[in-house]
């Protein structure tokens, strides 16, 4: 068996030196070959249009904006986190979850999961 390998291996390595030697020859006898453009490119570059500027105003408004949004969310933070730990409490500890609850819950969670890589994986 380890001569076998031993033959398959030295006839892929033959078969790659022989596609590369001729891959290397067709790239010198290409290599030599220009196709002039007379200025071509370069013209056809000129007449692209510009790219649309911003407005210089916009971007330290828009740095103040979310500045303000930054902090407002900061402080907002510790009482939406206290009022979301609250209900979460409340709701295991006032009410019972049964199997049930808990299989629709993760089969709510699942459809959601499988649903976002759906999204994400299609291609348009």
């Amino acid at each position: 068996m380890g001569s076998r390998r031993m033959t398959m291996n030295a006839h892929d390595t033959n078969a790659d030196d022989w596609l590369e030697q001729v891959l290397r020859t067709d790239a010198r006898e290409h290599a030599a070959s220009y196709l002039p453009d007379d200025g071509f490119t370069a013209r056809v570059v000129e007449r692209l249009p510009q790219p649309a500027a911003l407005p210089s105003w916009r971007r330290p408004i828009l740095i103040a904006l979310w500045s303000l949004v930054a902090v407002a969310v900061i402080a907002a933070l510790p009482m939406w986190f206290e009022d979301v730990f609250r209900g979460i409490v409340t709701l295991f500890i006032g009410q019972r979850i049964r199997l049930a609850d808990f299989a629709l819950l993760l089969t709510l969670l699942g459809g959601i999961t499988w649903s976002a890589l759906f999204l994400a994986a299609r291609t348009e």
